[in-house]
């Protein structure tokens, strides 16, 4: 007989989010857990719901390293949260046109996206960049925006 683990709380993913990511910065230099917290109180006043907030505290765990594939498969987290994860997850030198595609297609992911979106093109973020990183972030994340049919911030 096999026993089911309990799932993660959504207080669990935010300090597990916050250990993985512990002492990484962003492009600015600030703590990447700035921008977990900022994504995930997005999707929160976006009205989503506490699997989607969880998928935002993991977000870029995988892409970035923070946490393995392995983990977050053996992960106590319903399937819907590791789905979102690994929507939102780019892969090396994928196109932005099936990564956008794979967003779509999963329940929930696009409201993390756009939350993630919302942060990154922040102006007060992409102000302290200097001038051609902005230009370029700037123009990639409305391409990802118009790609996910999401009108301008």
């Amino acid at each position: 007989m096999t026993t089911q683990q309990q799932p993660l709380t959504l207080a669990e993913v935010e300090a597990l989010a916050r250990a993985a990511h512990e002492g990484q910065t962003d492009k600015a230099g600030r703590p990447y857990t700035e921008h977990l917290a900022a994504v995930a109180e997005g999707v929160r006043t976006r009205g989503g719901s506490p699997e989607q907030q969880a998928a935002a505290w993991l977000h870029d765990a995988v892409e970035d390293g923070a946490l393995s594939r392995e983990w977050l498969d053996a992960a106590a987290l319903p399937q819907a949260v590791k789905d979102m994860v690994l929507a939102v997850t780019k892969r090396p030198g994928e196109p932005l046109e099936e990564y956008t595609a794979r967003i779509l297609a999963t329940p929930g992911a696009v409201l993390v996206k756009e939350a993630d979106l919302a942060h990154n093109a922040d102006p007060a973020r992409l102000s302290v960049l200097d001038a051609p990183t902005r230009e370029r972030l700037t123009a990639k994340y409305a391409r990802v925006r118009s790609l996910l049919g999401l009108a301008a911030p």
